[in-house]
């Protein structure tokens, strides 16, 4: 025998072990940008506009050209501002526009396309980690195949922030705790939703924190201390938590760095209109956007059961909420780690509770990826051919009613 048949195989490299699952999610966002083309020639309509210069990517590419400042005043006396959209994606769709012969637009249609591959890889990252291989490429499919998944490719923040949140829990998860620090810090200055992000990262800390305190007051021996994990792994199997680890202070970085983003622009915006800390949400109240515990929204499905056709649009509005927290019940029962259990909560409350318009709520939860983890397993249990199968038909479903929804009148 020589060396050579004896010499280790190397480890794989990240992101040939993330191959399958990109390359299946390019053919898939492929399919439904050729479903978008072709729906939008036929009503002759333009794609590229509907992607690029439309509802919330005009406001960032105006933000981009201009600064900030803009704002619309309604007949109904409501004001809507610029300074609800956050900096960091005008900066990137700025700073490509100034290197590049491209326009704001364009560069935000770049940013989005790559951090779309971005927030794909640190979807399979995540799940990869948690649930294993396969089902981080099942979950990467089901999070392309979502019906609004044809926003992962628009030029809105939804990618970079979902890139940005995915691989700050990843960075929890594997203990790289300053970071998922700084990525938190950028998913803050990307949307509002940013502060999930940044609670996951605050409740994993501390909760290593916690960790740290009572290993150093329980068993004492490298003995005691197995005998203790191996009790633990036999009454029951979890998925992995963040390590604990002995280096406090890479954690108290995470701690104050991570709410920095979204801390300075709410309080520059305060200091720009005049109105103090506060002063961001009276710009989101001038959209009609707010917290109200999903008062405004049940209303709505209230409303639906007036008359019949719409009805049935409230009936499916319950079954999609229903589902919603089903699967978040379900990734409780599963074990999912504390900090995925945490973002996903608080991104699912401030989609399902905000005042906002009502059409973009499937699109605020697109964040929310590890509700999909139940799916993705579920996937990864058939046979490699049904599961292609089950994606293939899902996919074009969902192209088709991604070429529909943007062609209609109201935003995603």
């Amino acid at each position: 025998m020589t060396d050579l048949e004896t010499r280790p195989a190397p480890p794989e490299s990240a992101l040939r072990r993330a191959a399958p699952a990109l390359l299946g999610y390019a053919a898939v966002r492929a399919l439904g940008l050729l479903a978008l083309v072709l729906w939008s020639a036929a009503r002759d309509k333009s794609a590229y506009t509907l992607l690029t210069a439309r509802w919330d990517s005009l406001w960032y590419s105006r933000v981009a050209e201009l600064g900030y400042g803009y704002e619309v005043r309604l007949p109904n006396g409501d004001v809507h501002s610029n300074l609800a959209f956050f900096p960091l994606l005008p900066w990137l769709e700025r700073g490509i526009a100034a290197v590049t012969s491209l326009s704001p637009a364009d560069a935000g249609f770049v940013v989005s396309l790559l951090a779309s591959l971005a927030a794909a890889w640190g979807v399979f990252a995540v799940a990869d980690h948690v649930h294993g291989r396969r089902a981080g490429v099942c979950a990467v499919l089901v999070w392309a195949v979502l019906p609004v998944g044809i926003v992962q490719s628009m030029a809105y923040s939804e990618s970079l922030f979902t890139a940005l949140a995915a691989w700050s829990l990843y960075a929890v998860l594997t203990g790289r705790w300053v970071t998922a620090g700084v990525l938190a810090s950028l998913a803050g200055l990307t949307r509002p939703v940013g502060l999930a992000v940044v609670a996951a990262v605050w409740v994993a800390a501390i909760v290593a924190f916690g960790r740290d305190r009572a290993a150093a007051g329980g068993p004492s021996s490298e003995r005691e201390r197995s005998a203790a994990r191996t009790h633990g792994a036999d009454a029951g199997e979890r998925a992995p938590e963040p390590a604990a680890g002995a280096r406090p202070l890479p954690r108290a970085l995470a701690l104050l760095i991570a709410p920095l983003g979204a801390a300075a622009y709410v309080l520059w915006v305060g200091q720009h209109t005049g109105k103090g800390p506060l002063g961001y949400l009276d710009v989101q109240a001038g959209w009609r956007n707010g917290f109200d515990g999903g008062y405004a929204f049940a209303r709505f499905v209230g409303e639906k059961f007036t008359s019949f056709p719409s009805a049935l649009a409230g009936a499916g509005l319950i079954v999609g909420v229903g589902l919603v927290l089903w699967l978040y019940v379900v990734g409780v029962r599963q074990r999912q780690p504390l900090p995925l259990l945490v973002y996903t909560g608080v991104v699912t409350a401030l989609a399902l509770c905000a005042s906002s318009y009502f059409g973009s709520k499937p699109r605020l939860l697109l964040p929310a990826f590890p509700l999909l983890f139940p799916l993705a397993l579920a996937l990864a249990g058939l046979r490699t051919s049904r599961s292609v199968l089950v994606v293939c038909g899902i996919a074009l479903a969902s192209a088709v009613y991604g070429a529909f929804w943007l062609n209609g009148s109201g935003p995603p």
